[in-house]
């Protein structure tokens, strides 16, 4: 019989392994999976079970960079391959794991155990456990969960897909250990772990939660001189190669080793309880006298928390920070904000239970009703009244909020201050309806919560409490709805989990409802909560409602942080940042800041990264609910935000933002040049596409062409073909739709172009061709002008210098009363690399002389650093060896300024070999490094492997310069025959 971190062998069962090397077994036979790119194709399926991968997925995320020269046309002969392999004995198609739908290919997981499935089985158990109290079964579980792993997991597989994957089952392998560790440590098993967390620390030196756990397990084997030194040797190579300070958490412990703190470091009993005979015989036997006469008696404090959440999960640094040792001298105040059903309340009640045997004198819980639709929120006099009559200091009176608050709070503090408590304060609004019930003794805690900041309340500890991950979600899923059976339910309880964005309160409310019907399959669950418009409807049951809890917060915003709240609902990326604001509302930048560090504060927008902004996934759904009764500010938000990014991508355009005759106009835009509006695209990243995809979805089918148009020349330049094509891929059947006409030639130009720059110049030339005809028949000019030019730069690329003579020149008869500078430029640039290339030196001189002053006009930093890359290896080849150094160092520093990294190591490696010439061997050397070090920016991408390619540089490193010469001057000139991106 297997072990727990084991797969079940026997049967006829298939079983596969990737925590390892990957392999297949039917019963107890190993199976051959073929080729490694097979497997890797294998494996892009297999950890995506019941998901549809399309075929380009699969060639990214195979080959990546460099897909084979049959393109998508290996896929259906690799998934023949594999379900020969992997079928029945007899090969019937009808029991096929790879299942073909539409568009892609599915894995099928019935009847299929996977290591990795076992894994999350088996880490759901440690995290029971270890929830329950039960930390030997979890550190057991957690045993088994890392005998899963033998080596490191997908050993050998290719292809981006799985790099991925194995960095993330190896960090997660790391975790699993960390957790381990810290239930052993936390049981006094110390030394069970040193011996493993000195290696890890070898190979991960970096990793500060290792140390911080090698620290505590040496202190806790007496070796506190051992623990010091594991923290000084971490902040020396931290300081030395990162200049960074140790972070919070390692300087926690430092801190708590110098003061041999065991209750922080180990677990240690807690203090004895103070006796109340030690307190002062005054205090004890007479509390105070009451502002009207009344003699307040001291009784017996309790413990008033509420009942613990069954099925509590995750939160475990959340905990250790609420759980810190607290100030003996003062009272601490530790806060927790965070959106509606984030499980505020529940994490400070787990807290204070855990706590609640260092405060001898009881603990006391408040609910301030601050965001409940149905109650008012509690007036603090009364508040207090209840907080005195809990501590034995009885008053009477009936009207409670006609009590001098002062008076109220004075006596508050004269009751505590002898006392040493814990206090839960739930739901609070605002610091002033915090500040009066805080109580006087010294060694007190306050454990408050809060949708706002309250930063204007003092507290020693602040946790803003995000969604839980998406394993811990659906750990708390899977116990809610009774335990999953098959690997088709544990999919769905995962899909289920994504579609509540992680939040508990969905969590528990779908739970329960799976509860209450337990006829409703999950997968039907799933469907229904995919529906964005019936979502928020779904996750309502009796009391609990997410969509309640949402209109709470909303309705207690000021006007403009409603609208504003409204409208972000609609941005068409995850993250925003304020122009996206100040366009869909028509705001300052500045105003826009302010209006989102308030939702912020309200707990309604997250912080993304710096600068950046997002809503919640289900808190955008209310958004976008909300918004619905407003059509008419709808409207105008989706037009500016569209034409905002419209005109960001024309500003970034190395076509210059004039060259767009149709459209919106540069002036619009809120950048101040290229550079500002090239950053703000980088900031957005891999969701530009998605605008194009949301505009034409929302019907600004206008909107999204001179978006795609406009990225073109912004994503081709950074190596983003695949991108620049999708996002014209999904315009291209609506053009019948566009009231710019234009498009339907222009979008066709610049897939052609895309196709090109990656040297598939008859893909590129079935476009172009295509554009050229539609743009004859309706007699654009421009366009016809734009296609006939593209056409011969690639045809000169692809070695036919006749035809791209003849080609370029139409389109310059055609350019010439069109006034397009930037088609001029292009134009002599590749007249003259024409005249080169023949050996015309003196008419290509004149060429990129005109292409170079032109381009300095008209202010385009990249077809200049083209430009002059081109009159520099003319230099080079004439013999001017100064003048091309001076000339290729000024295209150096602009390609680098454009972020052009293929044009910008090219021209160092022709820089380089001007350097050769003039006798400087250690500045050729150290340019060649130089470029190497750009191309290792982008790790992975295909503009690594191009550069590679063609600067011929795989050990320039370690060979000598001058031997090496050959093979960089013939790399530099294979862009001619490969790729029109340089030529």
């Amino acid at each position: 019989m297997p072990s727990k971190g084991e797969l079940p062998t026997g049967g006829s069962r298939l079983r596969f392994a990737v925590l390892g090397p990957l392999q297949a077994w039917r019963g107890d036979v190993q199976l051959d999976l073929g080729p490694v790119r097979q497997q890797a194709l294998l494996t892009a399926l297999l950890l995506r079970p019941g998901t549809t991968v399309s075929r380009q997925q699969l060639l990214d995320g195979v080959w990546g960079p460099e897909p084979p020269g049959t393109g998508a046309k290996v896929i259906p002969v690799y998934v023949h391959q594999l379900r020969r392999r992997l079928g029945p004995e007899k090969g019937e198609p009808s029991g096929s794991l790879i299942v073909t739908d539409r568009g892609g290919y599915r894995f099928d997981p019935r009847n299929v155990s996977t290591d990795v499935a076992r894994l999350r089985e088996i880490v759901a158990e440690a995290h029971a456990a270890r929830d329950s109290g039960d930390l030997a079964g979890a550190v057991s579980a957690w045993s088994a969960a890392l005998e899963l792993f033998h080596g490191d997991p997908l050993t050998a597989i290719p292809g981006p897909f799985a790099e991925a994957e194995r960095l993330r089952l190896s960090e997660h392998r790391l975790t699993l250990v960390q957790d381990k560790a810290e239930c052993q440590l936390r049981l006094g098993r110390h030394a069970e772990v040193v011996g493993e967390l000195f290696a890890l620390s070898e190979t991960h030196p970096h990793n500060e939660s290792l140390a911080a756990l090698l620290m505590r397990a040496l202190y806790a084997g007496n070796r506190q001189a051992d623990a010091l030194s594991v923290f000084a040797k971490v902040r020396r190579r931290l300081v030395q190669e990162q200049g960074a300070e140790p972070g919070g958490e390692l300087r926690r412990v430092h801190e708590a080793v110098l003061r041999a703190d065991e209750t922080f470091l180990v677990g240690a009993p807690p203090r004895t309880r103070r006796s109340t005979d030690e307190r002062p015989a005054a205090a004890h036997l007479l509390r105070r006298v009451g502002r009207v006469g009344h003699v307040g008696r001291v009784g017996q404090v309790g413990h008033e928390l509420p009942v613990d959440v069954s099925g509590f999960t995750g939160r475990n640094h959340e905990l250790d920070v609420l759980l810190a040792p607290t100030d003996e001298q003062a009272v601490t105040v530790r806060a927790v904000d965070g959106m509606a059903g984030v499980g505020k309340t529940a994490l400070v009640v787990r807290a204070a239970r855990a706590m609640r045997d260092r405060f001898p004198d009881g603990c006391l819980f408040v609910d301030l009703h601050g965001h409940r639709q149905e109650r008012e929120a509690a007036v603090p006099q009364r508040v207090l009244r209840r907080l005195l009559r809990a501590v034995g200091d009885i008053t009477e009176g009936d009207d409670d909020s006609a009590e001098d608050l002062d008076g109220l709070a004075a006596s508050w503090r004269a009751a505590t201050a002898d006392l040493r408590l814990i206090l839960v304060v739930d739901d609070a609004c605002a610091a002033q309806q915090v500040r009066p019930l805080l109580p006087a003794g010294p060694g007190s805690l306050v454990l408050l919560t809060s949708r706002q900041r309250l930063t204007a309340l003092d507290a020693d500890r602040r946790v803003s409490l995000a969604p839980l991950d998406m394993d811990e979600a659906v750990a708390l899923l899977t116990r809610a709805v009774g335990g999953t059976d098959s690997a088709r339910e544990r999919a769905a309880v995962r899909e289920l989990a994504r579609l509540c964005d992680r939040l508990p309160l969905a969590l528990r409310v779908v739970g329960a409802r799976m509860q209450s019907r337990p006829l409703w399959a999950l997968e039907r669950m799933a469907i229904r909560l995919a529906d964005d418009e019936h979502r928020l409807g779904e996750l309502s049951v009796e009391d609990r409602s997410v969509e309640a809890a949402f209109r709470v917060s909303y309705d207690q915003l000021p006007d403009a942080e409603r609208q504003a709240f409204r409208v972000l609902g609609l941005s068409p990326t995850v993250e925003f940042d304020r122009l996206t604001l100040a366009a869909m509302l028509d705001l300052t930048p500045s105003d826009a800041e302010r209006v989102l560090e308030s939702l912020v504060e309200a707990s309604l927008v997250q912080h993304g990264v710096t600068g950046r902004y997002r809503l919640h996934d289900l808190v955008a759904v209310y958004a976008r609910r909300v918004a619905a009764a407003y059509p008419a500010e709808v409207a105008a938000a989706r037009t500016r935000v569209f034409r905002l990014y419209v005109v960001a991508a024309r500003c970034a355009s190395d076509w210059g933002p004039f060259a767009f005759p149709t459209g919106p106009r540069a002036g619009t835009a809120p950048f101040a040049d290229w550079e500002e509006a090239a950053a703000w695209l980088d900031a957005v990243g891999g969701e530009l596409v998605d605008v194009v995809a949301h505009a034409a979805a929302v019907g600004h089918v206008n909107d999204a062409g001179w978006l795609a148009e406009g990225l073109c020349d912004y994503l081709t330049r950074h190596g983003r073909y695949h991108e620049c094509r999708a996002a014209i891929e999904i315009v291209l059947p609506l053009t019948e739709q566009v009231t710019d006409q234009r498009m339907v030639s222009e979008l066709r130009t610049c897939m052609g172009i895309a196709y090109g720059l990656q040297g598939q110049y008859e893909q590129a030339r079935r476009w172009l061709g295509d554009a050229l005809r539609i743009s004859r028949r309706t007699g654009d000019v421009i366009e016809q002008a734009r296609a006939l030019g593209s056409l011969g730069i690639f045809a000169n690329a692809a070695g036919e210098p006749a035809e791209a003579a003849a080609l370029l020149a139409r389109s310059a008869d055609l350019a010439q009363g069109a006034e397009d500078d930037w088609l001029a430029v292009m134009y002599l640039a590749n007249v003259g690399a024409i005249h080169h290339q023949v050996g015309q030196h003196d008419k290509a001189q004149e060429c990129y002389a005109a292409s170079v002053g032109l381009a300095e006009r008209i202010g385009r930093p990249r077809i200049l650093s083209k430009t002059l890359f081109r009159m520099g290896a003319l230099q080079l080849d004439r013999g001017h060896y100064a003048e091309a150094a001076d000339t290729l160092s000024r295209a150096a520093g602009l390609a680098e300024r454009v972020g052009d990294i293929p044009l910008f190591a090219a021209v160092l490696g022709r820089l380089a070999t001007a350097e050769e010439h003039l006798g400087n061997l250690a500045g050729a050397a150290r340019l060649h490094f130089q470029a190497l070090a750009a191309v290792g920016e982008r790790p992975g991408t295909r503009l690594k492997a191009e550069i590679r390619n063609r600067l011929g540089w795989p050990q320039a490193a370690t060979e000598d310069l001058v031997q090496a010469r050959d093979r960089f001057e013939r790399a530099i000139a294979r862009p001619r025959t490969e790729s029109g991106e340089l030529a």
